[in-house]
């Protein structure tokens, strides 16, 4: 498993690129105001981190128990994302409708934008990360011809 100042970097180079994407690329695809954008980002940005590490953390360790393992595969990395991000739509929801002044069908239409968007920016990152900073050996033990899978046990 990563250690704790791992998975602090990670999160923290999660949360500064997503930020830069979201006040930037976003609010110019959408016709938003790029501060207002980058004030909720922002905010955004500091639940997200603590949600981040925890669910990382919760993540890892489900697996370490239930497979033996952390090594994520594609289909773990997609289930990871989708969890992680409806998640945080739940909470987002109703500060990005008020924040926005919009409606919460407008603001479902832009969050269901941005969680498709950040879908594959946290698989992409996520995978980035791990070919960077590759777990040890001694931290995961693979098992390649044992591949993860969830089961209902």
């Amino acid at each position: 498993m990563r250690t704790t100042l791992d998975r602090i970097r990670h999160t923290i180079g999660f949360e500064v690129i997503a930020l830069l994407l979201i006040t930037f690329v976003v609010s110019h695809l959408v016709g938003l105001d790029p501060k207002r954008m980058g004030v909720m980002g922002l905010g955004f940005s500091i639940i997200a981190t603590g949600w981040n590490y925890a669910y990382n953390l919760m993540f890892d360790k489900s697996m370490l128990k239930r497979f033996g393992t952390t090594v994520k595969t594609a289909k773990i990395r997609i289930i990871h994302a989708i969890i992680f991000e409806l998640c945080l739509l739940v909470i987002t929801l109703p500060v990005m409708a008020w924040w926005l002044n919009m409606t919460l069908y407008d603001a479902l239409i832009l969050d269901l934008g941005m969680v498709i968007f950040f879908l594959f920016y946290a698989y992409g990152y996520n995978l980035a990360y791990d070919k960077l900073f590759p777990i040890h050996e001694s931290a995961a033990i693979e098992t390649p011809t044992n591949e993860p899978q969830f089961t209902n046990h």
